[in-house]
């Protein structure tokens, strides 16, 4: 019998920075940790789509990247259509380049699972 991996691990450098996006799948849903620098669980949005349009909340307050959290979970949300929580410890500001950047590469991962 073959176990299926529901992890996924993925270093991304953008604008001379080093982002490490984890990724855990399950039946109903995933979590998302994205981090630069230390692997520390950051601020996070979860998030729920069960109808046309997610349902978000935070669940510990970002002080800079709020839209981008809440954007990142409720993207993946809408694509996995279950439950989706975020962290993101991103100890700089990103720019909205290196933010688009980084949404695509997470998407990619959770189309792909991997």
């Amino acid at each position: 019998m073959s176990i299926e991996s529901r992890y996924f691990n993925s270093l991304f450098d953008i604008a001379n920075r080093r982002f490490s996006v984890q990724l855990l799948r399950f039946d109903n849903g995933s979590f998302v940790s994205i981090t630069e620098g230390k692997e520390n669980i950051g601020s996070m949005s979860a998030s729920i789509t069960s109808g046309p349009v997610p349902t978000s909340t935070i669940i510990i307050p970002s002080k800079k990247e709020s839209l981008f959290l809440k954007l990142m979970s409720e993207q993946i949300s809408s694509i996995i259509q279950g439950i989706n929580i975020v962290s993101a410890f991103l100890p700089q500001e990103i720019d909205s380049n290196t933010a688009k950047i980084l949404m695509t590469k997470v998407m990619e991962m959770i189309r792909n699972d991997r």
